[in-house]
């Protein structure tokens, strides 16, 4: 996604775009199975007038993403955009 902002001309390098995950893992029929990832993103110091692109970008970016390409149709995948002052 960082560069899907790039191109929109919002800044995602040096920490300005940052992501964590967590994710539920359950036991079926005695084997550890990943079932549900949450990736929250966070945006550092985008501009208000940004923000919508940023927005667009992603909504969109699962279709384009590696990972949610190789899994998202096995395990349940979520994403959120937190714009953060700085």
């Amino acid at each position: 996604m960082g560069s899907a902002l790039e191109a929109r001309e919002i800044e995602a390098g040096e920490g300005h775009f940052t992501s964590e995950a967590e994710g539920d893992i359950e036991v079926e029929d005695g084997v550890l199975v990943i079932k549900r990832i949450r990736v929250r993103y966070q945006l550092r110091g985008c501009p208000m007038d940004k923000q919508a692109a940023a927005r667009r970008a992603h909504e969109h970016h699962a279709a384009k993403c590696p990972v949610y390409r190789s899994i998202g149709g096995c395990i349940d995948i979520a994403t959120s955009l937190e714009f953060v002052a700085g």
